[in-house]
C-alpha cells in the first residue's frame, strides 16, 4: 500500500469514529489528493417532514465535512490537520429523495486559507442528479506550533 493510499485510509477511518458522522452512517467512497467522495445513505430520520426528502442541513453538512476531508488530504498528516469552515455556502437544485454522493474538490490551498468546490448528487428516476452545488472556505492551521487555532487564543486585557 502506498504511503498516499495509507494516509487516506486513516483519514477514512476517522469517518467511521466521530459520532455525529457516524450517527449519519456517511461513508468515505473515493478520496485521493485534493479530493474526496463521501455517500450518506438515505434514512427516513434525515427527512423533511412534509415531503420525505432530505433536510437540507443534512446535505449541507456532509458538503461541508467532504470539503473539510478533500482540504485534509493536502496536509502532511491529514489526521492531525486542524481547520474550521469560515464560509459554507449550499446552492439547492432539486430534492435529494435518495442516498446523497457528495464530490469535493480542492480548489486551493495555501498556507492559511484553502477553497473547495462541492456537488451533491443522488439518483432520480434510474439516473444520478445534481441535487445541491456549494463550496467552503477554511483557515487552515498548517504549523500549529507557530499557528494557534482560534479557541486557545485569548482576548488582551481579559481575565
Amino acid at each position: 500500500m502506498s504511503a498516499d493510499a495509507e494516509r487516506h485510509e486513516r483519514l477514512a477511518a476517522e469517518l467511521e469514529r466521530h459520532d455525529l458522522l457516524s450517527w449519519l452512517d456517511v461513508s468515505a467512497v473515493e478520496m485521493e489528493q485534493g479530493r474526496v467522495v463521501l455517500e450518506l445513505p438515505f434514512d427516513e430520520k434525515f427527512a423533511n417532514v412534509s415531503s420525505g426528502t432530505v433536510h437540507g442541513g443534512i446535505t449541507a453538512t456532509v458538503i461541508d465535512t467532504a470539503a473539510g476531508f478533500a482540504l485534509r488530504t493536502t496536509f502532511d498528516s491529514p489526521t492531525e490537520a486542524m481547520l474550521t469552515t469560515t464560509d459554507l455556502n449550499t446552492r439547492f437544485v432539486r430534492p435529494a429523495t435518495g442516498d446523497v454522493r457528495v464530490e469535493a474538490a480542492v480548489v486551493r490551498a495555501g498556507t492559511t486559507m484553502g477553497v473547495t468546490e462541492c456537488e451533491a448528487t443522488t439518483v432520480h428516476d434510474g439516473e444520478r442528479r445534481v441535487v445541491a452545488t456549494g463550496g467552503a472556505t477554511y483557515r487552515l492551521f498548517r504549523d500549529t506550533q507557530n499557528d494557534r487555532h482560534p479557541a486557545e487564543e485569548t482576548t488582551e486585557g481579559s481575565a
